[in-house]
């Protein structure tokens, strides 16, 4: 390989691998940037009012409005619905999230994350027994949209068991009429179930980003200090050096 192609190798090489990490360093910031603004909507919509239960949205571009007020419902609880969204953490510790639809007076429901069940250590896929109350029941909690997503490999999933879940495919393949949005049930709002409802704040951990952040940076600078350093001062050093 003759001197010249080496050197465009060496700068296309580099051109790529400080590209691709200041990608991901901006990617990291604008990670801290969304969990710091969903942070903001939380506390300034948590600091309103409770919404009432009647005003409860019923489409989409409302509901998006009301992420994070606080509400009380009253309704019943429809277990046959209820589903375990798998690799949950609280805490630190792995488990489940379980959701079940509380179905309203007016017909239809909302489906309520009700909070956080460890997982088995010896069986994983074991699905924890969780007690839920017959009959009406009253529960204090916020506004959210659905549970956020992780990784999957299948698209569409069925069961009790997920790993994500869709409130309007769900609706359909349940048959059960539920608002575009989801409860957050919140810590002391029903009777004890033994489920935990300590939700992580999502700013808790934005300091992790940034230094994620840095670190792509400071990799694309030295990637940028090696190449000047070997492939442009280097040689002129050389030059400078060298007998005329």
């Amino acid at each position: 390989m003759s001197p010249v192609a080496r050197r465009w190798i060496v700068l296309l090489a580099t051109a790529v691998g400080v590209a691709v990490t200041g990608r991901l360093g901006a990617w990291q910031l604008s990670r801290a940037a969304q969990k710091e603004a969903l942070q903001t909507s939380l506390d300034t919509q948590g600091a309103l009012p409770p919404l009432p239960a009647a005003a409860l949205a019923r489409d989409a571009e409302t509901a998006v409005g009301q992420w994070h007020r606080h509400i009380a419902l009253s309704g019943r609880w429809l277990p046959q619905h209820s589903v375990f969204l798998d690799n949950r953490q609280m805490n630190g510790r792995p488990g489940f999230f379980l959701l079940t639809p509380l179905e309203l007076a007016s017909g239809d429901a909302v489906l309520v994350q009700r909070g956080w069940a460890p997982r088995d250590v010896r069986d994983r896929a074991l699905l924890p027994e969780v007690p839920t109350a017959g009959g009406r029941v009253e529960l204090v909690g916020q506004v959210a949209p659905a549970p956020s997503r992780l990784y999957a490999f299948a698209e569409e999933e069925s069961g009790r068991l997920r790993q994500n879940i869709d409130i309007e495919a769900y609706a359909r393949e349940t048959g059960v009429g539920l608002r575009p949005l989801s409860i957050v049930q919140t810590e002391g709002s029903a009777p004890d179930d033994g489920l935990l409802r300590q939700w992580p704040r999502p700013a808790v951990d934005v300091h992790k980003h940034y230094g994620y952040a840095f670190q792509w940076f400071a990799l694309a600078t030295l990637l940028s200090g090696l190449y000047v350093w070997f492939q442009l001062l280097q040689p002129w050093l050389r030059r400078q050096r060298a007998p005329r």
